[in-house]
C-alpha cells in the first residue's frame, strides 16, 4: 500500500512537471522575438529549444532520473528571470494599466 501511494505521488509530480514545462514553452512561444533582445536575455529560438527539450525530457523520463531535474532548473530560470523581464518590456501583465502615481502595491493617491 505504501508503494502504491509513492507511485501515485511520483506520477502526480511527473504530471506537474509536464504541465509546468509545457506552460513555460507556450509562454516563450507567444512572446515577441524583439522583446528577448530588448530584455538582454538569450534569443527566442534558444529558449524555445531549451524549454522544448525540458518538455520532451519530462514526457519521456521518470522523475527519479537526473534529466528532468535539469529541465526543471531550465524552466524555473525562464519563469523567474526571463518571463518577468519580457513582461516588463512588452507591458503584458495583469490586464490593468497603471498610472504614473502607482507604486509597487497600488496607487499612492488612495485609489482615486
Amino acid at each position: 500500500m505504501l508503494m502504491q501511494g509513492f507511485a501515485n505521488l511520483m506520477w502526480l509530480l511527473s504530471l506537474a512537471l509536464i504541465v509546468f514545462s509545457g506552460f513555460a514553452l507556450l509562454d516563450a512561444a507567444i512572446r515577441r522575438e524583439d522583446a528577448y533582445r530588448a530584455a538582454d536575455k538569450k534569443t527566442k529560438p534558444f529558449w524555445l529549444i531549451i524549454l522544448g527539450l525540458a518538455f520532451v525530457v519530462n514526457l519521456l523520463f521518470p522523475i527519479l532520473s537526473f534529466l528532468p531535474i535539469i529541465g526543471l532548473i531550465a524552466t524555473i530560470v525562464y519563469m523567474v528571470d526571463v518571463r518577468p523581464a519580457l513582461r516588463q518590456i512588452t507591458g503584458g501583465g495583469g490586464g490593468r494599466r497603471g498610472s504614473s502615481s502607482d507604486g509597487p502595491y497600488g496607487p499612492y493617491n488612495g485609489g482615486r
